[in-house]
């Protein structure tokens, strides 16, 4: 009998792009791709929090690098990947939220936020997939608030939605060309950015009551789902979410 033996979780020998990367989720997943040993390239728009974030990664040993880059600027996009690319990995963590009642939006609000979290996440997808000739992976950050509804959330919560919508057709799509498209689905996770909303003690409650685990999240908490959709131990896994919530969605 021949014992059957565990896919490699390791990225030696592969490019990985990783979006919105210089800090919280974004500089985890970075972290995580460089540790298993993928060749990182971390885009952002904050010059100064991207050269702290590759300074750090790489007097860690880490092999990182990092280059200025909108997201929302299209032509851009494109000339980067035309100059740099291809990568075989792909994680998109640019995102933006503004939250608030839904009688309240602004069609500016609208507007910025559809632009990062629809938008740019559609074509860097697409870019992605145009370099991809043996195949690779592409992972979406999307959210919880992409499998459910949330409180002042209707923006928010309407691009994630279609996050994971157009995930699933590009999977349909790229399949029979190696290329596997998913999304990792976060629940509240405790960034810089998200510090004021664990400064009130309520909504701390309120969160810590959905999370059936009843913890916030960490950083580290997504760290290791992108790995494993990143590497060869989810090589039949495509056009799904993994939902690193604690269980919110279940309940």
């Amino acid at each position: 009998m021949s014992l059957p033996r565990t896919p490699s979780f390791r990225l030696d020998g592969r490019r990985a792009l990783v979006t919105g990367g210089s800090r919280g989720i974004g500089l985890g997943c970075a972290v995580a791709c460089a540790e298993a040993g993928a060749e990182v390239v971390i885009a952002a728009r904050g010059k100064a929090e991207l050269g702290a974030a590759v300074a750090e990664m790489q007097d860690a040993g880490l092999n990182a690098d990092g280059h200025p880059l909108d997201v929302t600027d299209l032509a851009a996009v494109r000339g980067y990947f035309a100059a740099h690319g291809p990568f075989d990995i792909l994680v998109n963590s640019a995102g933006m939220a503004r939250h608030g009642p839904a009688l309240d939006t602004t069609p500016q609000d609208f507007d910025a936020v559809t632009a990062v979290n629809i938008r740019a996440a559609y074509f860097l997808a697409q870019e992605a997939a145009r370099g991809m000739a043996q195949g690779g992976s592409i992972i979406q950050i999307s959210s919880q608030m992409g499998h459910v509804g949330g409180q002042e959330r209707a923006v928010y919560c309407g691009t994630k939605h279609a996050v994971e919508g157009m995930t699933k057709a590009m999977a349909i799509e790229w399949g029979a060309k190696g290329i596997r498209v998913n999304t990792v689905c976060p629940t509240f996770i405790r960034t810089p950015l998200t510090e004021p909303t664990f400064a009130d003690p309520d909504k701390v409650k309120w969160i810590e009551g959905k999370i059936k685990l009843g913890r916030i999240g960490e950083i580290e908490d997504i760290m290791g789902a992108v790995v494993y959709l990143a590497s060869d131990a989810s090589a039949l896994v495509t056009g799904t979410s993994i939902l690193v919530d604690g269980g919110w969605t279940a309940g």
